[in-house]
């Protein structure tokens, strides 16, 4: 079986809402029981009319008196039954009211008793076993105790109906206790889908909420390590050139060359960031290549070492390792200090890739609780591709930052 296919139907239907896969279940389902009502009242009101063992007087009687059932099954019945007999005390007043328009005809006519395989059925729909169990014994035995007393037929004959409308009273009572339990099953079964159903708009939501949230501290990290960096840089060197410009003109172009290019870069950074694309570094250009750029573009140039076999990797590895280098070259620019080196290793191995940044800055406590954002999402970029993050520092003793990224087994197994 595929792992798809058993969960595509159900996520299907339950996508569907709710009205229109269940709202006309009762009128699809009282079509055939409209018919099957009508059948047996016309039936029996047939029988009831030729019936040989009456007089022609009480024949159209006992019909006339059973032809009132239609009106109140069609008036008062049927509204109760498609309601699923949801206010007991209209339940009750129905199956009354059908149960005396019954007994008089039945009792003057034995015919009538046909109706029966209307009636009972409808006790077991709208009342609770015990209640229906009371109206069905009355339409099975009545209709013979009255028509024993009014005719006075011999013993033989008696015998041979009690018997009958004893055999039909358990036929009934198992037959009914059946159709409670399916319309019990069919309550608890509509009960779970509507739960399912608010289940699933509560899942939706939810995971809306979490997709939204993920999201956003995507795009946080991406802005922070990009774009804020950038403009932080740019900052910086504008400081710098406002002080160079009265007594080092090369320096002051030279910063300003590099305000340029960290303004190209953040304007490619931001239209990848639009596009959903890889970060403008990786763009066309390996990872040791991107890094050598980025240490380019840094005020006091890092140097870069790359060791093992290097190769091109899961888009997502390498964005976590460039995005490691560009938060640790941003955090020495502006804590290491002046006159401080800062050197990038990236070594490839078969197992992991491990990038790490050290400088030779001042340093701080890496026993104190990280504050900020910057190293606290670097750990949860790591994180999320599998690998891990770990910033050892002390004070006038620099800072190493690395991460460490699990490879997948270049043999495929």
């Amino acid at each position: 079986m595929s792992a798809d296919l058993p969960l595509e139907e159900p996520a299907r239907r339950l996508s569907e809402p709710a009205g229109a896969r269940d709202s006309d279940v009762w009128d699809r389902s009282f079509v055939p029981w409209d018919v099957y009502f009508a059948v047996v009242w016309t039936a029996t009101l047939i029988f009831t009319l030729g019936a040989p063992s009456s007089s022609w007087p009480i024949r159209p009687v006992a019909a006339a008196l059973f032809a009132l059932l239609a009106p109140w099954y069609l008036w008062v019945g049927r509204p109760e039954l498609m309601a699923e007999g949801e206010d007991e005390r209209y339940s009750v007043r129905y199956i009354t009211g059908s149960v005396v328009l019954f007994l008089a005809p039945a009792i003057l006519v034995g015919e009538t008793r046909i109706a029966a395989f209307a009636l009972v059925p409808q006790c077991f729909m709208l009342l609770r076993m015990r209640l229906a169990l009371i109206a069905v014994a009355v339409i099975n035995i009545a209709p013979v105790a009255g028509w024993a007393v009014l005719w006075r037929p011999d013993a033989n004959t008696v015998f041979f109906q009690s018997l009958f409308a004893l055999v039909t009273l358990v036929f009934s009572a198992v037959f009914g206790s059946w159709i409670i339990r399916i319309i019990d099953q069919s309550k608890e079964r509509a009960s779970l889908i509507a739960e399912l159903e608010a289940g699933r708009e509560e899942i939706a939501r939810l995971s809306a909420d979490r997709g939204a949230l993920a999201e956003r501290e995507r795009m946080s990290r991406e802005i922070h390590d990009t774009l804020a960096q950038g403009f932080t840089s740019v900052l910086m060197l504008l400081q710098a050139v406002d002080s160079e410009l009265e007594r080092d003109l090369p320096q002051a172009r030279r910063h300003l060359d590099l305000m340029a290019d960290t303004a190209r870069q953040n304007l490619a950074e931001a239209r990848a960031l639009v596009a959903g694309g890889a970060p403008a570094d990786l763009d066309d250009n390996s990872l040791p290549d991107a890094l050598r750029r980025l240490a380019a573009r840094q005020d006091t140039p890092a140097s870069v070492e790359v060791t093992g076999m290097a190769r091109p990797l899961a888009p997502a590895l390498e964005v976590v390792a460039l995005r490691t280098c560009q938060e640790a070259l941003a955090n020495a620019a502006k804590h290491a200090g002046p006159g401080a080196t800062v050197a990038i290793a990236l070594a490839y191995n078969d197992a992991a890739l491990s990038v790490s940044v050290r400088d030779t800055g001042c340093g701080f406590d890496d026993s104190a609780p990280l504050r900020g954002y910057g190293l606290n999402g670097l750990r949860a970029r790591a994180a999320e591709v599998g690998g891990c993050a770990d910033v050892r520092s002390a004070p006038g003793e620099g800072t190493t930052v690395t991460v460490r990224l699990p490879l997948p087994d270049r043999s495929g197994t």
